[in-house]
């Protein structure tokens, strides 16, 4: 039987999925909640600009750089920056907002992997955005704030990415080591909830149920007393009790498959990590797939298999899973 993807997945496949060399596209993304919240279905090009400005004015008071290359600024950044020092009016900033900013980021906002998605939540006739019922579906009623979540937290983690790159530092294999660096996010780990949910979809790497309720670890699948590092491409997000079932074992082979889909998932999305994964673990599916399991059988051969999973899970009906396999193999 065909899977059927709702407005929900594919507006996750937007934000995971979409190039993301500048913040446009999550700039947008929150415009359009609001919209999705409200009752106005036709939003004018200048009204779009005003909402753009205000919300590019408040994050950039963060210094926080908006684009992947060193040494650029995007043209949000340049308007707002010359409004701030007076150079321009507010006016003449949103006009220049509505002339230059939307120039790509409109028309390609439902293009993933230059395809187009087969539904649209807006469509754009050079002077007003029309919403669609599938933006009132998702946001209505203040309805999918995990949707949101993801989305903030998706800039968030650009920014991040984007920092680390402007100021030469190595992007740390450990996801929890690269919200800490430099004064970022220094919380604990619930911070990286909303963006490693939008890849896992807030059900646990193990047993593949709902982790709305309860303590969420990270996990290393392939022992830490084994492996010795932190490279993102091992962990997950599990239940505590999951977790704590596993212990230190080597999980049986099932999570092994799930892992490498999982880390195919990452690859085929646009994530900032996408490039250090490929350095660690190979240029092709099939050479990361290679290393994956000679790291795995490394390990065997050192402590061997001591955990069969979770009692009742089979992977076949894992439904993250196939999410997985549908979205990066499309």
């Amino acid at each position: 039987m065909q899977e059927v993807f709702q407005p929900e997945d594919f507006w996750r496949a937007i934000i995971l999925y979409g190039l993301n060399t500048a913040t446009y596209k999550i700039a947008l993304a929150h415009c359009l909640v609001e919209y999705g919240r409200g009752n106005t279905t036709v939003i004018s090009l200048e009204q779009l600009a005003r909402d753009f400005f205000l919300l590019y004015k408040e994050r950039l008071a963060l210094g926080r750089p908006q684009i992947a290359q060193p040494g650029r600024w995007t043209v949000m950044e340049q308007i707002v920056s010359l409004e701030r020092n007076g150079t321009i009016s507010y006016e003449e900033a949103i006009a220049r907002v509505a002339r230059d900013a939307f120039n790509d980021v409109l028309p390609r906002f439902h293009t993933v992997h230059d395809r187009p998605l087969p539904i649209s939540f807006y469509e754009f006739d050079g002077r007003a955005l029309r919403l669609k019922d599938t933006l009132f579906a998702l946001f209505a009623d203040n309805g999918h704030q995990e949707l949101l979540d993801e989305t903030s937290a998706r800039w968030d983690l650009l920014e991040a990415a984007f920092t680390l790159r402007r100021e030469h530092w190595e992007l740390s294999n450990d996801i929890r080591e690269m919200y800490l660096r430099n004064g970022y996010a220094r919380t604990n780990i619930t911070h990286l909830r909303p963006v490693l949910n939008g890849y896992q979809q807030n059900r646990c790497f193990y047993c593949g149920e709902d982790m709305a309720h309860g303590e969420i670890h990270v996990d290393h699948v392939i022992p830490r007393q084994v492996i010795q590092h932190d490279e993102v491409w091992n962990l997950v997000l599990a239940h505590r009790f999951c977790n704590l079932q596993k212990g230190d074992n080597l999980p049986d082979g099932r999570y092994l498959e799930k892992l490498i889909a999982r880390n195919e998932h990452f690859i085929a999305s646009n994530h900032p990590i996408k490039q250090k994964l490929i350095a660690s673990l190979g240029a092709t599916a099939e050479e990361r797939r290679h290393t994956t399991l000679r790291q795995y059988e490394d390990a065997k051969r050192v402590i061997g298999v001591g955990w069969e999973g979770i009692c009742g899970y089979r992977l076949e009906t894992d439904p993250l899973l196939k999410k997985f396999h549908l979205l990066w193999r499309s």
